[in-house]
This record gives C-alpha cells, structure tokens and sequence, in this order.
C-alpha cells in the first residue's frame, strides 16, 4: 500500500495535513509530489488562514525514504524544493510532532512557523549520521548556534523536554492531546485579521536576515497597505463600539 497526505477540513479556515506512511512517515519521492499537491489544493482555498502539519502513527516524518536511495544518492534538491514549498505558504503553518521527528523530517518541522510536541517526540537531526547534513541554516536560526551544534554534530535524539527548553517546540501535550491543542492554536490564528497574520509572517521571516534599517523598508510598505485595509477599520469601529471585529481579508 502506497503511502499518502491525508487533508482533513477543521473548518473553513483551518486545515489539517497528515503524513500516512508507514512506520516511519518517510518522504520520497512519491510522497514528496503527494506532499506538494496537498499543499497546491489547500492553498487554491481563499478561506484558508492557518494549516496544521503532522503524522500518524508513531512518527512525524523521517524524512527521505532511504530504502529507495539509488547509485546515483538522494533527490536532495528535490527535498529542498518541497521544504521550499512549506515555508513559503501564506499562511502560518502549525507542526503537530506527535512522534520521531528524523533527519529531513526534521527539517520539515522547522520549515513550519510554530511546533507543538507530543511528550512522546523525538528529534534527530540525523544528517551525520548517513554521511550528509541538514538543518545547518534553519536550526542554530531557531534555537541559537550553540544548542543547534549539540543536536547537529551529535545525531543523538533529543527529547521533547529537551526541544522545548531549546525553544524549539513552544507547547508539550500527552500524545492524546496534542491533535486538539494544534486545532485551538491555529483556529486562534484563524480569526485574527488575515491579511494582518500574512503580512506578519512574511516580515518576521526575514527579520534575522536584515538590518532594522533594510527590514523597515520591507515593513513599511506592508504597514501602508494594511492601515488602508477594510480589516483594519473594522477592527477600530469593533474597539470602539466594544465587539469582536468580522474580518474578511480585504
């Protein structure tokens, strides 16, 4: 049986992704197109406005399926473009790590813009340990150069205790919680303004990457659009007439 990327409605605004591949959640090539097409289709949903990412099973995604790794090594461009893929979607994206969480399937999690753990995870940065290496830009990003090279030149697991004191993960739940807690986060991020929540994601992205100086070119302009927004002015009128704004993300 081939694996698969279930898509499960929430509701309107909330989506779920589930990697279903087992035992391991891995990620070849099959998966990848799986992956990328799960995330075109969701994406074609105007009311879309927060998507959750996780796995089922005993594991989040262990990255390449390294049984299917030919002569010629691993489509690792490939995997580059679908993490590519996962961090550039508009809207935040919420990981759910309910399991072993290994190698490019480490990755992934980081790709995404806040991870929940179950407090059964582990995280593997497993690079060294086939002869490769990944996560060295985005981890010592999260959780700083010295914590991102004990888990990178290790390949040791760490625990989900561990990955939150790391400020990895922002939440620990029991493995039966950890599905609803990411629902209630992301419906959260849900009813904020949308095109506020966008906006925010896009430039916090690139907030290390630039001086306050560069960073508030790319601020400003973003700020002008969404003070002219219907979002914002509803958001005013709702303040001042004490109710909970509607947005529409216009």
């Amino acid at each position: 049986m081939s694996g698969a990327v279930h898509v499960h409605p929430v509701s309107e605004a909330v989506v779920l992704l589930e990697i279903d591949n087992p035992p391991m959640n891995p990620l070849g090539v099959e998966m990848r197109q799986t992956f990328m097409e799960a995330l075109d289709q969701v994406e074609t949903n105007d009311a879309l406005r927060c998507l959750i990412v996780t796995g089922k099973g005993r594991a989040f995604c262990a990255g390449d399926d390294l049984k299917n790794v030919g002569p010629g090594g691993e489509d690792l461009a490939g995997f580059g473009r679908l993490l590519d893929r996962l961090e550039a979607t508009r809207v935040p994206v919420v990981a759910a790590v309910n399991g072993w969480c290994v190698g490019g399937g480490f990755e992934l999690a980081c790709c995404c813009d806040i991870r929940l753990a179950s407090t059964e995870a582990k995280f593997v940065c497993a690079g060294v340990n086939v002869g490769l290496m990944a996560s060295t830009y985005r981890l010592p990003r999260l959780i700083g150069v010295s914590r991102a090279k004990a888990m990178l030149l290790t390949g040791l697991p760490h625990d989900a205790e561990t990955a939150e004191r790391y400020g990895l993960v922002t939440g620990l739940h029991a493995p039966g919680d950890l599905r609803g807690a990411a629902i209630a986060l992301a419906e959260r991020i849900a009813s904020r303004a949308p095109l506020s929540v966008e906006a925010t994601k896009r430039t916090s992205n690139r907030a290390l990457d630039l001086s306050p100086q560069d960073w508030g070119k790319i601020a400003a302009p973003e700020l002008r659009v969404l003070r002219k927004s219907n979002d914002h002015h509803a958001a005013v009128a709702a303040f001042r007439e004490r109710k909970a704004p509607v947005f529409t993300r216009s």
